[in-house]
C-alpha cells in the first residue's frame, strides 16, 4: 500500500509563496528562470531566488544619489581642503555602504580622486534600486572593463595577471602594491 507523505504547514506555506512568486513573474519570464535547477533545491531556496528576481524586476532605475533621503549631494571637490574632503569622504563610503553600495579597486586612486569618482560618477549614476536586503552594488573604481591596465598593475593576482598575458598575448604592466590602501566596508562578491 502506497502512503504520501503528508507536507508539514511550512511546506505548504513554501510551496504557496511558490505559486504566488511564478505567477507575479509571468510577465518578466525568460530564460533566467531556468537557471536554478528548481528539481535539484529546496521550495525555500527556488523562493529566495524568484523573490530576488522579482525585485530586480520591480526596481525602479534613479540616479544613486536619489537613494537616500534626502537626496545625497556632496560640495565640489575643488571647494574642499583636503581634510574637510577627507571626513566627507568616509562619511560618504560608509553612507553608501549602508545602502549597499560597496566601492572596490579604490586603492590607486588617491583621496580627492576618489572623491571626484563618488561625485561625478557614482552619484549621478542612475542604477536599478533594488530593496533586497542580500543585494549589494559592487561599483568597480577601476574602470576594469574598460581600462584593464590598472587592474592588471594594482590588484589582478599573478594567476590572473599569467592567464590575461597568455590568451590576450599581449605585454601587460608590471606588478605594484597600491599607492593608497584603505580599509573599506566590505561585502564579498
Amino acid at each position: 500500500m502506497y502512503s504520501a507523505k503528508r507536507p508539514s504547514p511550512e511546506e505548504v506555506e513554501q510551496l504557496l509563496l511558490n505559486a504566488d512568486l511564478r505567477n507575479d513573474l509571468e510577465p518578466f519570464l525568460d530564460d533566467s528562470v531556468d537557471w536554478l535547477n528548481m528539481a535539484a533545491v529546496p521550495t525555500i531556496v527556488e523562493n529566495e531566488y524568484l523573490s530576488a528576481m522579482l525585485a530586480w524586476e520591480r526596481a525602479p532605475v534613479v540616479p544613486i544619489s536619489h537613494w537616500f533621503e534626502p537626496e545625497m549631494t556632496l560640495a565640489p571637490p575643488d571647494s574642499l581642503s583636503d581634510e574637510e574632503l577627507h571626513q566627507v569622504l568616509w562619511t560618504t563610503i560608509h553612507r553608501l555602504f549602508q545602502k549597499r553600495i560597496v566601492l572596490d579597486f579604490t586603492d590607486h586612486l588617491n583621496d580627492r580622486q576618489l572623491y571626484e569618482l563618488i561625485y561625478r560618477d557614482i552619484l549621478p549614476a542612475k542604477e536599478k534600486k533594488i530593496d533586497y536586503g542580500t543585494n549589494y552594488l559592487h561599483w568597480d573604481c577601476a574602470d576594469s572593463g574598460n581600462n584593464p591596465d590598472t587592474w592588471l598593475r594594482y590588484y589582478a593576482s599573478p594567476e590572473e595577471r599569467k592567464v590575461w598575458c597568455r590568451d590576450l598575448n599581449t605585454p601587460i604592466p608590471k606588478s605594484e602594491p597600491p599607492p593608497f590602501p584603505r580599509e573599506l566596508p566590505r561585502h564579498p562578491l
